[in-house]
């Protein structure tokens, strides 16, 4: 750290005694403080004999008056107050847009010489100061020019509120030591104008063969496709082998062709309808599409192949982003181990960046321990406007990357008119993310030419911006210009490579133009090789899944074992030994041991297991306990990670107050890691809520839209127990809802058994689908809620289950189909009522609902005379509503709380009457009839 970072003017008479230090013994200061001193006295020397500027032998006096050195001293205070003050706020008046340009003179400065009470008569006065930016000591003018090189050119640069030194030294170094003066070869000059030229010309082809089509173009921001191509041939470069985009429409057509290479052929069969949807998948419109390849990036270091993907996203722009962080994160766990091998890109729209959400809370996972991925780079196309709503009304914030000061990440604002700038800003926030493994920022202010799509007229909501706009050369005209300037290009060479690029995409259109259709490939790549994508139209799979005692007893031992010397809770102590018993002993296992065998089977298959959500490590309930804690050191203890030495890792974390992000983030992680069990939790399965955009846009529609798959594993916990409207219901009519072609399996499971088998079966089929458990509550430690051990080791997934407590069949005259916890509270009070003539069929999974099972089934019960649903849900929530569709066996009379707007009561009293009706209502009993579980 430099000294002068420390002046201020209250430090005069430190200054003093160290400068009367210095005269009579030089060598006794700190070599910074020596040089400091030297400078001074030569900036000094010089000022007194009146130079202007320095020179290599000015004339000095030996001595200097302490009136002089103070003064000085006290103009060296504001010079570096003033350097300080265009370092912090040199941004705000930065030349960054190119709509309303600045220019800046020693007669018009941004920062004016009296905010640090100095005047023009000291601008050719040398200071010492000029040490601190790197020029030595020299005049003010000198200084200040160099400060508006730096932070008020074409480059605007925030970082000052980083409170970690050793960024901002690094930050302020590679900035300061260009002087705002950025150097590229004619080569790389070229190689700028090239690309800045291809996404020119694309755009140009798009309007005018497919007028009217919505491809929301990159026009007045062509600047992103040299800015991507800087980040990722900068980061080949720097050892990095796989880039995950994630970005809205704006653009995209021009990311997939220009970066991703995807051929424009193809592209253009697309907007001819051809190639995006068959019979077993419906396709999306083309601005969502994803798309992944392997290229060769050539430089001056060599050849690197790259691997480039692009997620396919919804219209829900910011949803992508912790999407594709999930799935950096599982590349990083299973296939790199590194995370500067592989980096995630964001491209957000500068509206959604700052007013959507999850934006705000998937920058907070950032830095967090089980969502951490090296730092992602952030690119803004800062259109300056959102559909129709300019910044001004669009958000309160100055800059619409303020969210970027949550986790102290640097933000490099830059004018879209100026490629260069933007490839040194990208390059530079390329080795900052690889230095220092952090997220940054890059806000590229560049504007819309047309309206929100091609067939808008902004002007009616925006005259004055789009009467700039219609006057204004396009960015690459302004590049063109420069470089004609410059000689680096000459008029014949940019008509030959504009011409040749041209004809190049009309061949592709002609291609496109004359194919009738194009196949969609089937095949599954990278990780998903030796899966199948699954057709709606066929049965699902139905694996073994049992395993053998042997192996649960050996899970169990290294479940219920911990270190020696590691000092655990006595009432944990006490479940370790419970659990034991369970498999040694009582041979019933209740729900939490279920859980962990399920994962430890899988484990020591080879399989990872990987839970998230809040509070997952201990569980909300107290049921799991997947991690241990010293209650004398503090230190975690995860037992499922220590079965064997040749396991797969179990990874459990407890995720920040979030549901949207995190849960896209587990979405991305299951989608780039299928081999992996990838599991969310929510801590009431109502505050799936807060997710549920990733439910409807990723989860259920993932195969339809994108032919994608993912087997992503909810726990919702669900259960009508009197704890209120939001802690009572994770509705199962909502996913019930989104349940057609087969995309998910939705369970309402009451067994620990069934809970193990559907764990395995996730992993045992050879294809993928997300899978919603509605997870009990009352349940976990209810003495009914248990399964023998022998159901492990010799059965498999039950979908329905028949009542075993009959005595005869055909004294049946009331036949309940119901689901979940429910069910436990029918089956006490039945067995109180001793209502033998009513019998009780549990479906355990909604959907696909196991229809041959349940008509198997009601066969055997041949004399019943009514049929119903009885549910804990208010009639319009549920899976009534469902049933009503789709099952026609036979005639169902409904069973529940009545119609509402809220889920549940959040009066207990209310609540215990409301149960006690349907359970009596259910069992054919009298309206007065006592219950056992019920005391009103």
């Amino acid at each position: 750290m430099r000294p002068t970072q420390f002046l201020a003017p209250d430090n005069m008479h430190y200054l003093l005694g160290l400068y009367d230090r210095y005269k009579s013994d030089p060598g006794g200061l700190e070599p910074e403080w020596q040089k400091f001193f030297e400078g001074f006295e030569f900036a000094l020397s010089l000022n007194l004999n009146g130079s202007a500027t320095p020179s290599p032998q000015p004339t000095s006096p030996t001595t200097f008056t302490k009136d002089e050195i103070i003064r000085h001293l006290e103009e060296e205070f504001k010079v570096m107050r003033l350097i300080t003050a265009y370092r912090t706020r040199g941004h705000l008046y930065a030349n960054v847009n190119p709509l309303y340009p600045r220019k800046y003179s020693m007669d018009n400065l941004p920062i004016p010489l009296k905010t640090v009470d100095l005047d023009k008569s000291v601008l050719n006065k040398v200071y010492q100061a000029g040490t601190e930016v790197g020029l030595g000591p020299t005049n003010l003018r000198h200084i200040i020019q160099m400060l508006l090189d730096t932070y008020c050119s074409t480059i605007g640069i925030e970082y000052r509120y980083i409170r970690i030194p050793k960024i901002v030294e690094w930050i302020q170094e590679r900035v300061e030591s260009v002087k705002g003066k950025i150097q590229f070869s004619k080569e790389e000059k070229i190689r700028i104008f090239e690309k800045l030229m291809q996404a020119s010309l694309f755009e140009e082809l798009l309007h005018r063969r497919f007028t009217g089509q919505k491809r929301f173009s990159l026009e007045g921001a062509e600047a992103l496709i040299p800015a991507l191509d800087g980040v990722i041939e900068h980061g080949a470069e720097n050892g990095i082998r796989e880039f995950a985009i994630g970005m809205a429409h704006r653009g995209r057509l021009n990311v997939l062709t220009n970066i991703m290479r995807k051929p424009f052929e193809k592209v253009f069969a697309e907007f001819q309808g051809k190639g995006i949807a068959n019979v077993f998948f419906d396709g999306d419109v083309k601005y969502h599409l994803g798309y992944s390849n392997d290229i060769i990036i050539e430089t001056e270091k060599g050849k690197f192949q790259v691997h480039l993907s692009l997620l396919p996203n919804p219209s829900h722009l910011e949803a992508v982003n912790p999407v594709v962080t999930g799935a950096v994160r599982a590349k990083i766990d299973n296939l790199y181990k590194d995370h500067d091998l592989i980096a995630p890109i964001l491209i957000h729209g500068d509206a959604s960046l700052a007013g959507q959400g999850v934006v705000y809370e998937h920058i907070q996972m950032s830095r967090v321990l089980g969502y951490k991925v090296g730092g992602t780079v952030h690119i803004v196309i800062n259109n300056q406007i959102g559909f129709t709503t300019s910044a001004r009304d669009g958000r309160s914030s100055t800059y619409c990357t303020d969210v970027a000061k949550v986790t102290l990440s640097p933000v490099f604002h830059v004018n879209g008119d100026d490629p260069e700038a933007v490839t040194f800003v990208t390059q530079l926030a390329m080795d900052f993310r690889q230095m220092f493994n952090r997220d940054v920022f890059i806000d590229l202010v560049c504007y819309r030419k047309y309206g929100h799509n091609e067939g808008d007229e902004p002007s009616y909501t925006q005259p004055l911006m789009y009467k700039i706009i219609r006057k204004k050369p396009s960015p690459l005209k302004v590049y063109e210009d420069k470089l004609l300037k410059e000689g680096v290009l000459t008029p014949e060479m940019i008509k030959e490579k504009k011409e040749a690029f041209k004809n190049y995409l009309n061949e592709e259109f002609q291609k496109a133009k004359g194919n009738p259709e194009y196949e969609i490939s089937e095949e599954l790549g990278r990780f998903w090789a030796n899966l199948r994508m699954y057709r709606h139209d066929e049965p699902d799979e139905d694996p073994e899944t049992k395993v053998e005692e042997a192996v649960l007893k050996r899970i169990t031992d290294a479940i219920t074992r911990v270190p020696e010397g590691f000092h655990i809770h006595r009432n944990l102590k006490r479940l370790l030994q419970q659990r034991k018993a369970m498999v040694y002993e009582k041979r019933q296992l209740d729900w939490g041991m279920a859980e962990h065998l399920a994962f430890g089977s899988l484990l020591i298959e080879g399989y990872p297991v990987r839970l998230s959500g809040e509070d997952v490590e201990r569980g909300t309930f107290a049921h799991r306990h997947a991690v241990l804690v010293d209650q004398e050191t503090g230190e975690k203890y995860i037992p499922l990670n220590h079965i064997s030495s040749e396991q797969a890792p179990f990874y459990v974390y407890n995720s920040i107050l979030s549901e949207y992000a995190v849960l896209g983030f587990e979405f991305g992680y299951s989608y780039a890691a299928p081999h992996t069990l990838t599991i969310w939790e929510a801590q009431f399965g109502d505050f799936a809520n807060g997710g549920q955009i990733i439910i409807d846009q990723f989860i259920s529609a993932t195969k339809t839209k994108w032919r994608r798959m993912s087997g992503l594993v909810l726990f919702l916990p669900h259960g009508y127990e009197g704890q209120g409207p939001e802690h009572s219901s994770a509705r199962i009519e909502r996913y019930l809802n989104l349940a057609a072609e087969r995309n998910m399996f939705i369970c309402n499971l009451t067994t620990p058994a069934n809970l193990f088998h559907v764990l395995r079966r996730q992993l045992k089929l050879s294809y993928r689908k997300p899978l919603i458990i509605f997870t009990p509550k009352s349940l976990l430690r209810h003495p009914e809620c248990q399964s023998p051990l022998e159901a492990f080791t010799q059965g498999k997934f039950v979908p329905v289950y028949d009542d075993p407590e009959i005595p005869d069949r055909k004294k049946v005259k009331r036949l309940v189909l119901c689901s979940g916890k429910l069910y436990y509270d029918l089956l006490v009070e039945r067995r109180h009522a001793k209502k033998y003539d009513v019998a009780l069929i549990r479906i355990e999974q909604l959907y696909p609902l196991p229809t041959e099972e349940i008509e198997a089934i009601l066969k055997t019960y041949p004399n019943v005379k009514e049929y119903f649903w009885s549910q804990e849900e208010p009639e319009n929530m549920g899976a009534w509503g469902y049933l009503l569709r789709k099952f026609h066996l036979v005639p169902l009379q409904l069973v529940s709380r009545k119609e509402s707007s809220s889920p549940a009561t959040g009066s207990y009293s209310q609540h215990l009457r409301q149960q006690a009706y349907i359970i009596r209502k259910t069992l054919d009993l009298s309206p007065k009839a006592p219950l056992i579980t019920i005391k009103i």
